[in-house]
């Protein structure tokens, strides 16, 4: 990932209905939600939440695809790892035995 593609997705995520969208995507993952759905879920208008969810998208954050009428959104979980991997890239300047609890903490998750 280049630091410009790391950018947009940080500041697509530093607003807090966007924040909260992309967590309930990814707890939705691997099915998805519709959009009018995650609206209702997050109490935001639909054409607001349009908008939201199209900056996500741009971010490389979350994906859609349309299931007859209604358009089905889900947590890009590439575009997460690859952010999550630029931003620890060079962590601990190589001592594993550092990062060895963060990678325990993301291990525990399914």
């Amino acid at each position: 990932m280049e630091s410009e593609s790391a950018i947009a997705a940080l500041s697509a995520l530093a607003q807090g209905t966007r924040l909260y969208v992309f967590r309930l995507l990814v707890r939705h993952e691997p099915h998805g939600l519709a959009a009018g759905e995650i609206a209702r879920q997050l109490d935001v208008p639909q054409n607001t939440m349009s908008a939201h969810l199209g900056i996500l998208a741009r971010a490389g954050l979350v994906r859609s695809e349309r299931h007859s009428r209604s358009i089905i959104y889900r947590a890009d979980l590439d575009g997460l790892r690859a952010l999550t991997l630029f931003l620890v890239k060079d962590c601990c300047d190589g001592d594993a035995s550092v990062c060895a609890p963060l990678v325990a903490e993301l291990a525990l998750c399914r």
